[in-house]
């Protein structure tokens, strides 16, 4: 089979920002690059509708033509870009060794390098009201959209570190902060506690679960119900984030790369490198901690750059 599979250079595994950025970087140092986008070109940005905080856009720009931009970017410089899904891989342990990658568990493609940049998944609360208005006021990143409700109410779910700091974040550019934890206490660390608790315009309350989010086309309230007591609440709020984490979308890896408890791919030091040499990792695949943009994309330029000087090391070893 090995005679069948298409050879590459550099593969690139996701097409969001760090993907589309490693394939600019790549194609333009002539290592040829191949996409494949996974099931969701474009990545998690095309659910976003206004992106105002990504630099070289003074008027801001909407998620999913930033994307179609970015990929247009890359295939100037001769990226080819495919719909396809990694489905397996099998990575040489070898210094300068094929990795043989799956692609829709039908093709194989032998690859020298491979950038991994599949992203993860932001973890949802699964209500239809709350899928439904996903864009039209219901997110997972408030460092992302915060700012377009500015002075309104809001509400936040989840009681974990990242929920107290974003609760904080939003506070400080919104009228009111309602903060629902699920259980009778806060999972995060007792200086984010208290960064909550001592902010005045957050309503924290706990034991609320949400029971149907208001609104047709665009939030405009929430029903909360005390799991406790069963009684029920509404609120008018313009704007909901949920903030119960984030799934990297490294299941294929399992067994082969190094992770973290959590599935987020461990990379060496300050660079892009995984545990196997060839393979490197960007974007939100290997970062939980700022999940932007703009630092994905950063990313993906280090990880080409890492892929170009492995390969120089094998084509003139040393």
């Amino acid at each position: 089979m090995n005679e069948q599979a298409e050879h590459i250079k550099t593969l690139i595994i996701g097409s969001g920002p760090a993907g589309y950025t490693a394939a600019i970087y790549a194609a333009r140092a002539d290592l040829k690059p191949v996409v494949y986008t996974g099931l969701e070109p474009g990545g998690q940005l095309t659910t976003t509708t206004e992106v105002d905080n990504f630099p070289g856009y003074p008027e801001g720009v909407d998620g999913p033509t930033m994307m179609v931009q970015l990929q247009q970017q890359a295939e100037r410089f001769g990226t080819d870009v495919r719909i396809g899904m990694a489905t397996a891989v099998e990575f040489s342990k070898e210094k300068g060794g094929l990795h043989r990658v799956t692609i829709d568990n039908q093709k194989e493609v032998l690859a020298e390098t491979v950038i991994i940049s599949t992203g993860a998944t932001a973890k949802y609360l699964g209500l239809p009201s709350e899928q439904r208005l996903r864009g039209g006021g219901v997110s997972a990143c408030a460092v992302c959209d915060g700012f377009f409700y500015k002075g309104q109410d809001v509400a936040i779910v989840g009681g974990g570190d990242t929920a107290a700091e974003e609760a904080t974040y939003l506070a400080n550019i919104c009228s009111k902060v309602t903060m629902l934890v699920r259980k009778d206490h806060m999972r995060a660390s007792k200086a984010m506690q208290h960064r909550v608790t001592s902010t005045p315009n957050i309503d924290l309350r706990y034991n609320t679960e949400i029971d149907e989010v208001l609104g047709e086309q665009v939030v405009e309230g929430l029903r909360m119900v005390n799991n406790q007591t069963g009684e029920k609440e509404e609120i008018a709020i313009t704007g909901l984030f949920i903030a119960i984490g984030h799934k990297p979308n490294t299941d294929i890896f399992k067994g082969q790369l190094d992770m973290d408890e959590a599935g987020y791919l461990l990379t060496e030091g300050k660079s892009t490198k995984t545990n196997i040499p060839g393979v490197f990792a960007s974007g939100d695949v290997q970062d939980k901690e700022y999940r932007q943009a703009v630092t994905a994309a950063g990313t993906g330029c280090m990880a080409a750059l890492d892929a170009e000087r492995y390969l120089a090391t094998i084509e003139t070893p040393v």
